[in-house]
């Protein structure tokens, strides 16, 4: 096992993490300053989700030319403008430009950097390290808002002190070995389709979890604001959301290697639409806090279980085009999340964030439930 690889791979995935948890919230509440509506403001949230379509499908062939350190060095690099052009030029079309580029390299990062993390992870500490992983990038995700909050929301220092984080993480790679053969092979949708029909309920729940990701980090702030929260508290409620994603993930990865996954996944699905059902009603409540905690926690854990068993069935190139799948299942969940929740958010009802979630949860429980062809993976 490289301590040092594992290490350093996981802080530069974590840099990503603090910059898009300081960039992407000042997106939305600049959104809303200047006016704009929630189904724009879910537009600008759904492009970067296009670019995870666009990255996923290249990764594995662009790790195959270049190098899997390399590349992974050259899309932090490429972050790094992006997110720092997103400063120099304010204009929602620009913008829009913008977060499709950022969505397409760092998706690249993403696949090459769970490939990697897996690929390292012996089997029988795997559950807890890929765990430390989704614990340690929720964490990164929860610094970003509260540092928002103490830098403020009316100046770029967010956009540029997350330029800063994304320079200086390649160095961090800088000799590491280790990393998953990739062959020079372009990952398709029928492919896609292939691995979902293979893993439904694995395939479902990473969908799930990346609109609940791309929600929480634009639309919940705007959803807070509107149900009469400052801006302050707005952004301390997408803290502590990410927080519980962030709590749980080490005991769910401790159990995954001791009980049955499938038990957890159901468990984590069931929590998540319950917990989804009650937000509406305790929002005004000093108990909707403990609530973002458990919404945080159940939706994280589902993320974490899928990577515990795709990392446990695949090795090398076949990793990282699963990693791959995981990725565009990514975009096609932070796509259609903010769509739908912003269009319905502005046109059915202010609540719809929190309904939408539930739907998914429970579709998510529809398959759980029916075990022998939605989990393909053994216990």
């Amino acid at each position: 096992m490289r301590w040092g690889t594992y290490f350093a791979v996981l802080a530069s995935v974590l840099s990503v993490g603090l910059a898009l948890g300081m960039s992407m919230p000042l997106v939305s509440l600049r959104l809303e300053g200047w006016g704009y509506g929630a189904f724009a403001i879910g537009v600008m949230a759904a492009m970067p989700a296009v670019g995870v379509l666009l990255g996923a499908g290249m990764a594995s062939r662009l790790a195959a030319r270049f190098g899997t350190a390399a590349l992974m060095r050259g899309c932090l690099a490429g972050g790094a403008l992006a997110i720092g052009l997103l400063a120099l030029l304010p204009s929602y079309p620009v913008w829009v430009a913008l977060r499709l580029v950022i969505g397409s390299i760092l998706t690249i990062l993403f696949v090459l950097g769970e490939s990697w993390i897996n690929q390292l992870a012996v089997d029988r500490w795997r559950g807890r390290l890929v765990a430390l992983y989704g614990s340690s990038y929720a964490l990164s995700q929860l610094a970003g808002p509260l540092l928002l909050g103490v830098l403020g929301t009316e100046r770029d220092y967010g956009f540029w002190l997350a330029t800063a984080l994304l320079l200086a993480a390649p160095l961090l790679l800088l000799g590491r070995t280790g990393a998953p053969a990739a062959e020079a092979s372009r990952v398709t949708f029928s492919a896609l389709f292939g691995f979902c029909r293979q893993l439904p309920m694995i395939a479902w729940a990473i969908a799930l979890f990346a609109g609940f990701e791309a929600l929480i980090l634009t639309l919940l702030p705007v959803y807070c604001l509107q149900q009469g929260f400052s801006t302050s508290v707005a952004l301390y409620m997408v803290s502590t959301v990410v927080v519980g994603d962030a709590l749980l993930q080490l005991p769910i990865g401790a159990l995954a290697d001791r009980v049955s996954r499938h038990g957890l996944f159901l468990g984590c699905a069931i929590s998540l639409m319950v917990v989804s059902l009650l937000v509406p009603l305790v929002i005004h409540s000093v108990l909707i806090w403990p609530l973002w905690v458990l919404f945080g926690a159940s939706a994280g854990g589902l993320f974490t279980l899928s990577l515990v068993l795709i990392g446990e069935r695949f090795r090398d190139d076949e990793l990282v085009r699963a990693n791959a799948h995981v990725a565009q299942l990514w975009g096609a969940g932070c796509l259609i999340g903010p769509l739908l929740a912003g269009a319905g958010s502005q046109w059915v009802s202010g609540h719809a964030l929190p309904w939408m979630m539930a739907a998914g949860a429970f579709v998510l429980v529809l398959l759980a439930r029916a075990r022998p062809a939605a989990c393909a993976v053994a216990d």
